[in-house]
């Protein structure tokens, strides 16, 4: 059964950092592109960043030059380094994979930003 955890959400103040983890467990995640999505109140979730199972990376411009997903394949697990924190940044992040054409979600973890 495939599972996606997130965490390392919390509290911080504009212009800190956070870094997310989402630990996969009954996959190889190395094999798959995962996605980084967040979703503020009364906002639709949208994109954050993505790697692929080449390590290739793309990212939203609201946060280019800000964050960056890497990858840990001995660990089974897709980070997301947040730098320069800013208010809109605060939202549930979630990650994503898609296996045999089923999206897998997480439960999420909180992101706060104070200013």
């Amino acid at each position: 059964q495939v599972q996606l955890v997130e965490s390392g959400g919390g509290l911080v103040q504009a212009g800190g950092s956070l870094r997310l983890s989402c630990v996969a467990t009954g996959v190889i995640f190395s094999a798959y592109t995962v996605g980084w999505y967040r979703q503020a109140p009364g906002k639709q979730r949208e994109l954050v960043a993505g790697v692929d199972d080449g390590g290739n990376t793309d990212y939203a411009d609201s946060v280019k030059g800000r964050f960056t997903i890497s990858r840990d394949n001995a660990k089974n697990t897709v980070y997301l380094q947040m730098n320069s924190l800013k208010p809109e940044d605060a939202a549930v992040y979630y990650c994503r994979m898609f296996l045999r054409g089923r999206p897998y979600w997480g439960q999420g973890t909180q992101v706060t930003v104070s200013s």
